[in-house]
């Protein structure tokens, strides 16, 4: 089949469209309305009545009407919040970077209660990766997302990881501390609440299965252990619980199957040493996932970890994909979205950010990601190094956020500080 490239320009988004595809799938159409905040975004925005709530580096949770992006409010805390807010009723929580967990009433943004952790800590070490100089303390800077709480409606709870290495477990109304459990690493990912039981990733490598009512441990499972780069092993990727399994991916290059019953290893994919941040999903029994290194969304058939797709974008894939009909969709690190035929594999469009129309010539390699083409005549063995690339990275846009659909509107943040509505429409 011929395929073809539309260019359409509208207001600082660039979509391609590519190819023909059915009419179930949709395609970028016009920009609603975009929100400027004064830092970058890897929070994956939540709906709550007609409102999208999202948090920013700037230390803000948002408020912000969906329809049209204006602000309805916004509350400030101490730290950046990079975790995704859960709402539960007319309250929205959330954590922060400051170390403290957030309840705030989703109509008018005032606090109703707060609850303070040991406080929050980010990935690093001496001489991190073997980089020089060995003896500083180098922070990951990979190390994007907080927590996101997961919620019991039931027994009105709520649960969270913390970089002091507890899950904590709350009551829902006070903020009251019911349990908690310590790992040996820190906990940035997202609780996962099924049938009872709560599992969760820690930066210790094991992925716990825990009694949600009494927090007594039903199953550990651990990941693989890698010597020579200390800290690229660990769990940063949060859970996926879906038909009798629990689906994670690792630093350690895997993604693995467990029986979620027993923790028992099904079967693992192996990525080619490439990190899998991603939270995966899933539909009809195949599994959806990206890696970083590699840039890939891979389609895995839920039974067997057999590949049935690969789709390359332009760079590291941190942003969770999102499935709407039959269409995928989900950023990279090069400030693009891809809309991706879930069956095929095909890329429908794609959409650019402003920073990517207008630095992508200067700091990308023919349109990838190519870390040592952009640190071109320094030396990668030094941090310093690492820490300009980053900085070149974000002028890109790079979207980590993970998508939100509603109403044939794509909502999702970028690393350019801004939160993005648009239209998606039929061919």
């Amino acid at each position: 089949m011929k395929k073809f490239l539309i260019p359409i320009l509208f207001l600082g988004i660039h979509a391609i469209c590519l190819g023909q595809h059915p009419p179930d799938h949709s395609r970028f159409g016009a920009l609603l309305w975009k929100y400027r905040t004064d830092g970058r975004i890897f929070s994956s925005p939540s709906l709550y009545r007609h409102l999208i709530l999202f948090g920013s580096e700037d230390n803000y949770l948002y408020a912000l009407n969906a329809t049209t992006g204006a602000l309805a409010w916004k509350f400030k805390t101490g730290g950046p919040v990079h975790g995704s807010p859960a709402v539960q009723g007319d309250k929205v929580f959330f954590t922060s970077w400051d170390g403290n967990f957030y309840a705030v009433d989703a109509g008018s943004g005032k606090l109703l209660w707060k609850f303070g952790t040991r406080g929050e800590k980010r990935a690093g070490t001496k001489g991190l990766w073997g980089m020089k100089p060995g003896t500083e303390y180098m922070d990951d800077p990979f190390d994007f997302f907080l927590s996101s709480p997961a919620i019991d409606s039931r027994n009105r709870l709520i649960y969270f990881g913390s970089g002091d290495g507890n899950l904590y477990v709350l009551g829902m109304e006070d903020g009251k501390p019911q349990w908690h459990f310590p790992t040996g690493g820190i906990i940035h990912t997202s609780p996962v609440l099924s049938d009872n039981t709560l599992y969760f990733g820690s930066w210790d490598r094991y992925l716990y299965a825990l009694d949600s009512r009494t927090g007594k441990e039903k199953w550990k499972f651990e990941t693989r252990a890698d010597t020579s780069y200390h800290l690229l092993e660990g769990i940063q990727a949060s859970p996926l619980v879906y038909d009798g399994h629990v689906f994670l991916g690792a630093r350690d290059g895997y993604f693995y199957a467990l029986d979620a019953a027993t923790g028992q290893l099904t079967w693992k994919y192996s990525a080619n040493s490439s990190w899998i941040l991603t939270t995966a999903t899933a539909k009809d029994h195949v599994i959806y996932t990206g890696t970083s290194d590699s840039y890939l969304l891979l389609a895995l058939d839920e039974a067997t970890g057999k590949e049935k797709f690969r789709t390359t974008a332009n760079g590291y894939v941190y942003s969770s994909p999102v499935i709407a009909a039959n269409t995928i969709y989900f950023g990279d690190f090069t400030g693009q979205l891809l809309a991706v035929d879930r069956i095929s594999g095909d890329v429908i469009d794609r959409l650019e950010t402003p920073g990517r129309l207008k630095n992508g010539d200067s700091i990308l390699n023919k349109g990838k990601l190519d870390f040592a083409y952009m640190t071109r005549g320094m030396d990668l063995a030094n941090y310093t190094t690492t820490v300009i690339g980053m900085n070149k990275l974000y002028r890109l846009g790079p979207i980590l956020s993970k998508p939100v659909i509603d109403k044939d509107v794509i909502y999702f943040g970028s690393a350019d500080g801004c939160l993005y509505a648009v239209r998606l429409v039929k061919p």
